[in-house]
């Protein structure tokens, strides 16, 4: 079996129930891969996405226990979640924040290192 490298991305913000699935459909996929022995994955919350993490982290929130199963694999767009009024929660949450282009995650050096990209 070959190994994979994926980075799962959340773009898909805090509004409607479509964007719920998302979210949701997206950390599914991280724990697919976080779970498979060999495979790599990142997750990613970048744009409007970042705003998931402040009610990921609330213990109370319906996705909180699958969003726990994959935090350890989890970064945030360090440029939007100052853009989206999370900088707190992001700080609090312990999540890295990436800033490698222009602030913004560097979606080409996930491609140069062999990683998938798929968004949510």
């Amino acid at each position: 079996m070959q190994w994979q490298k994926a980075a799962v991305v959340i773009l898909a913000g805090t509004e409607g129930h479509a964007n719920l699935g998302y979210l949701v459909n997206g950390l599914e996929t991280a724990k697919e891969f976080a779970e498979t022995d060999g495979d790599e994955v990142e997750l990613i919350f970048d744009g409007a996405g970042t705003q998931w993490i402040p009610e990921l982290e609330d213990p109370d929130s319906d996705p909180h226990e699958l969003y726990q199963a994959v935090k350890d694999n989890a970064s945030a767009c360090d440029y939007c979640s100052g853009a989206f009024g999370v900088d707190d929660a992001v700080n609090d949450s312990g999540v890295v924040r990436l800033d490698d282009h222009d602030g913004h995650p560097s979606i080409r050096s996930l491609v140069d290192d062999g990683y998938e990209v798929i968004t949510f």
